[in-house]
């Protein structure tokens, strides 16, 4: 499926936790973005393996992702999983097939590249010349990134890393009850808050940097918040790219979806109902990482992890004789 000509646009496809999707990009703008419901890892933090539902679910959404790009014409192609597929003792049978829908491999990403993508799409556009450094948060459904470091073109952060917590992974941990009782709740912020203690102690960059830096937020759980502070309906990318989401809006926000049953949750203008299920376990990374930094503001983003692979394809079009980074050296 990869193209041998050197421009044109460049397709990226991210087989998440949670969700599956798909950047076509030329560069300019937004692009295309797909983004399609999965489940893929529901269940793998309890029993250790993706559900053949679940991976007949991305795979069928692959099979219409190979259309697009092929309709598309793109010049480049580069698919990955990351959380659910890292943990799955069947995640090699899930690669396989999962390239054999696409057309093209779909390689394992580990964490720390994740978030060296994800800080390197998040911080498309903002410039390091006020000093002021960026502090990257990605919350997926099995795992959240975290980048620290001054933003600017071709910038690296100074420190990155991946931990195992995400709205799936927390929602099926902590919260058994339909709304989740105030225990519930208060157990899910607690042990969030332990793995930044843990941030605090093995990240001294990050820990020392966070409470100044400037929180930029991407993925499901935070443009969500964002969606629903705004009520936005139907979802516009473009009115979320950039919006501001206020610590005081990310604790009313989820107040409301935390106290609600779920048959009332997905009522909520900007809340898609596929993701209403796992929002408040995401909800509960999000206000535990804004309280224990005291962190007053986030500026969200749809630039993430896709946007930086979706770069580097263009850097390596651009020079052709520069080989393409790959795998854990991909962002460093």
């Amino acid at each position: 499926m990869t193209a041998a000509a050197p421009t044109g646009p460049v397709a990226v496809v991210d087989c998440g936790t949670n969700s599956t999707r798909l950047l076509i990009d030329d560069g300019e703008g937004l692009g295309l973005r797909m983004l399609r419901i999965t489940r893929l890892g529901r269940g793998v933090d309890a029993g250790g393996s993706l559900a053949d539902d679940a991976i007949g679910r991305v795979v069928g959404v692959l099979g219409e992702y190979r259309e697009v790009i092929e309709d598309r014409q793109v010049s480049a192609v580069r698919a990955v999983a990351t959380s659910a597929a890292r943990d799955a003792a069947n995640g090699a049978e899930f690669l396989q097939r999962a390239s054999d829908a696409l057309g093209t491999d779909v390689e394992l990403l580990d964490g720390d590249s994740e978030a060296n993508y994800a800080f390197a799409g998040a911080t498309t556009g903002l410039g390091g010349e006020s000093g002021t450094a960026a502090l990257v948060l990605d919350i997926g459904g099995g795992s959240t990134e975290f980048a620290y470091g001054m933003p600017g073109p071709g910038a690296r952060p100074a420190d990155a890393l991946s931990v195992d917590m995400g709205s799936v992974r927390w929602t099926e941990r902590f919260l058994a009850m339909d709304p989740p009782r105030p225990e519930e709740l208060s157990s899910a912020i607690s042990v969030a808050r332990l793995h930044l203690d843990d941030i605090d102690r093995e990240h001294p960059v990050i820990a020392r940097g966070a409470p100044a830096a400037q929180l930029v937020g991407v993925a499901g759980t935070i443009t969500t918040v964002a969606a629903v502070e705004i009520g936005l309906d139907p979802y516009d990318p473009e009115v979320i790219d950039g919006f501001v989401l206020t610590r005081a809006a990310a604790e009313d926000v989820f107040r409301t979806l935390a106290t609600e049953r779920l048959a009332d949750r997905v009522h909520n203008p900007g809340l898609h109902v596929d993701r209403a299920p796992v929002i408040v376990g995401g909800c509960c990374i999000l206000v535990a990482v804004m309280r224990h930094w005291g962190i007053d503001e986030c500026l969200v983003r749809e630039r993430d992890l896709l946007d930086g692979i979706a770069a580097e394809l263009r850097e390596a079009q651009a020079s052709p004789a520069a080989e393409l980074r790959g795998g854990a050296d991909a962002a460093r």
